[in-house]
């Protein structure tokens, strides 16, 4: 391997890993034209520097409230206009918790969509709901991009939104709406949705407050390389701000059933280049995840020899993706996941929605 670093032109870079220097736009552009192997073997330096042989799942329940959506995003498959789609009352939402009460789950994940009509209220009664059926479980829920939405509907201000929904028992948001921060590739994919300042200042206000989240990219579309390394690195910035980023989750683009279905979405080469590159670019983040539902296990494995330390969990009833016809199973148990993760030569530990180490792992 050390050969191949030289070959590669990447020694100046592997000094840099080593001493845990911060790599710059130029150093990425390097790292995404490299051998595969290289740029991987650089990343995994790093992810066993921070994390050993360990690798990170959660035993979890998504929950999708609704996907009639007022954006309609190019990319999306989820979203469906008002009338056209799904919306789960309260009482449904208590039935799939409940059904589900025999399970020791730890994380419960939620999110939907900008939805014409549902009232502020409705949102909080959900976190309410989950909080009564499942006090020990972390409660990860609401974009940036509905936490906006909230905060529009309501009246209130976006800190007066999180505070609230805080206090009702939600103490993380995930990281989706971020999808590329160039207002270019926005504006051709996203027009209604927020713009990249909002939703960074957004995810910065909810840290201030307390609430730690992930934050994601959604590459394999029509950005550049330069845009990818641009978000990440505004990203960086903001996470030397505040620190509330606890995962980085590349999000790999599915264009079936999305009005950019003409696309070829990226290969699994660009998906484990994409992995390595964050993790190297992301020196203050702690945790890369390669999200198994959009990747597939069997990537997802090798994922975690480029960079990754966490392979989400056991899900069950994802929606979002696999509207767009992911290949995936649509969830696995936890005996799937460590088996997975054992077998490609990883040390699996079970941690909650806050990363917090399950006991007895």
């Amino acid at each position: 391997m050390r050969e191949l670093i030289k070959r590669s032109g990447l020694e100046d870079i592997e000094k840099k890993v080593m001493r845990d220097e911060r790599l710059g736009l130029e150093d990425g552009l390097r790292l995404y034209k490299a051998p595969l192997l290289a740029t991987g073997y650089l990343a995994h330096l790093k992810r066993q520097r921070l994390h050993d042989q360990k690798t990170f799942f959660v035993y979890n329940q998504h929950l999708n409230y609704s996907n009639e959506c007022l954006n309609l995003c190019k990319f999306c498959a989820f979203g469906r206009p008002k009338g056209q789609g799904f919306t789960l009352s309260l009482d449904e939402i208590r039935r799939l918790i409940e059904e589900r009460l025999h399970e020791p789950i730890t994380e419960v994940h939620i999110v939907g969509s900008v939805h014409p009509d549902l009232p502020f209220d409705y949102y909080l009664e959900i976190i309410k709901i989950v909080r009564a059926l499942r006090p020990q479980a972390v409660i990860k829920a609401y974009t940036v991009t509905e936490i906006a939405h909230f905060a529009k509907i309501s009246g209130k201000t976006e800190e007066e939104v999180l505070q609230i929904l805080k206090d009702a028992g939600l103490q993380m948001l995930p990281g989706g709406g971020a999808e590329i921060f160039s207002q270019r590739v926005r504006q051709e994919i996203c027009p209604k949705k927020l713009s990249a300042q909002r939703w960074l200042s957004i995810a910065k206000l909810a840290h201030r407050l307390g609430i730690p989240t992930n934050c994601t990219m959604l590459y394999g579309h029509i950005e550049t390389i330069e845009e990818r390394l641009e978000h990440l690195i505004a990203l960086r910035e903001a996470q030397d701000e505040t620190g509330g980023f606890l995962c980085f989750i590349p999000l790999s683009f599915h264009p079936k059933n999305t009005r950019l279905s003409h696309l070829s979405g990226p290969t699994a080469i660009d998906d484990l280049k994409t992995i390595a590159v964050s993790r190297l670019m992301l020196d203050n983040i702690p945790h890369i995840k390669a999200y198994w539902i959009m990747l597939g296990p069997k990537l997802a494995q090798i994922a975690l020899h480029f960079g990754a330390d966490d392979i989400d969990g056991t899900i069950i009833e994802e929606k979002i993706t696999h509207m767009a016809k992911a290949s995936s199973p649509k969830g696995m148990s936890r005996k799937e996941i460590i088996s997975l993760i054992k077998e490609a030569g990883f040390k699996p530990v079970e941690r909650d929605g806050l990363f917090r180490t399950i006991e007895g792992n």
